[in-house]
């Protein structure tokens, strides 16, 4: 059987207040009332204690807030504005390069292109470029009024013709013909044979490091420094000089010069009469410039008897004897004559 007492747990029951309660619960709230004023109050008293409190001055404002400023960082932030204003600058200044270097372009039409070949037609101004990307042909000819500026290499096939040719660097020319002058300005070197077909004129000295071949070759003066070889015979060119008689080849005696200034043979035939002293004069055609060494040689036994001497001057010689030829006798001298 079940037990009918009932349990405390489901029992609901209503607990009133008690007096000691209700006598704490006021007098919590008349505390909370009593503090919230005093909060109005001090409240209230902070108010009007800022609203007369005096304004600062602006140079005192502009002190304080100067004094709270980093002068590094200042200085940093004025660094960065300079750099910030030079790259800008830069900027514009390669900008403004730039598109005054841009070519404005102008495109050929179809009927452009056919002008260009049928006629003669003006394509832009010269403010304008013309850009040809393809390879060009032109089977007339070409006409340039103004300078020809060409960035890579010119390819001639046929002759060049022009006026002048100022070269700055270096040139290789395979061949190269002057009809007219040649003119060179600084040292000329030619490594291999040079061969001149007319005259050949040389202002100044001449320096020659081999041999000379020349089939005959004419100097006014001739230098040498070193020993003169001769493999032929020396063969001394130039008018003949004039021969006169001397008094004492005697009467009807002739004399006769053959050869030049430098070597010759005096020939002297005696007649009657003749005596010691001089037999013949000869005169130079070309004076020396100082008086020459004459050397003269008797020619055969005919004039083995006669005791000769030589008198020499600047513009000729004289023989002389110190004793009579024999009449109707010829005797013959060779002499040479150098400076």
């Amino acid at each position: 059987m079940e037990d009918n007492k009932p349990n405390p747990q489901d029992t609901s029951e209503t607990v009133e207040p008690t007096s000691t309660e209700i006598e704490q619960g006021s007098t919590s709230t008349e505390a909370s009332e009593s503090l919230d004023a005093t909060v109005n109050k001090n409240t209230e008293t902070t108010d009007d204690t800022q609203r007369f409190i005096p304004k600062k001055g602006i140079g005192q404002r502009v002190q304080k807030t100067v004094s709270g400023i980093n002068i590094y960082m200042l200085l940093f932030i004025l660094v960065l504005f300079i750099v910030a204003f030079i790259g800008f600058a830069s900027y514009s200044s390669n900008k403004k390069a730039e598109n005054q270097s841009v070519i404005n372009g102008q495109e050929l039409s179809q009927q452009d292109l056919e002008n260009l070949a049928s006629s003669d037609q003006q394509v832009g101004d010269a403010q304008q470029t013309l850009t040809i990307a393809s390879n060009a042909v032109f089977n007339g000819r070409v006409l340039v009024r103004n300078d020809l500026d060409v960035a890579g290499t010119i390819r001639v096939g046929g002759a060049l013709s022009l006026p002048g040719i100022t070269v700055s660097g270096t040139s290789a020319f395979e061949n190269v013909q002057v009809a007219n002058n040649l003119s060179i300005a600084g040292n000329s070197a030619v490594q291999g044979t040079l061969t001149v077909q007319q005259n050949l004129s040389v202002g100044g000295s001449a320096s020659f490091a081999g041999q000379i071949s020349a089939p005959s070759l004419s100097v006014e003066r001739l230098i040498l420094n070193q020993d003169l070889q001769i493999n032929r015979h020396i063969d001394a060119g130039g008018p003949t000089p004039v021969a006169s008689r001397g008094s004492a080849v005697g009467g009807a005696g002739t004399v006769s010069v053959s050869g030049t200034d430098t070597a010759g043979t005096v020939s002297i035939n005696f007649g009657p009469g003749s005596a010691a002293g001089i037999i013949a004069s000869i005169n130079f055609a070309n004076n020396f410039s100082q008086t020459p060494h004459v050397v003269i040689t008797p020619v055969g036994s005919s004039c083995a008897n006669l005791n000769y001497y030589v008198n020499r001057t600047t513009g000729g010689f004289s023989i002389g004897t110190t004793n009579a030829g024999g009449p109707g006798t010829s005797c013959a001298f060779d002499y040479i004559a150098i400076d």
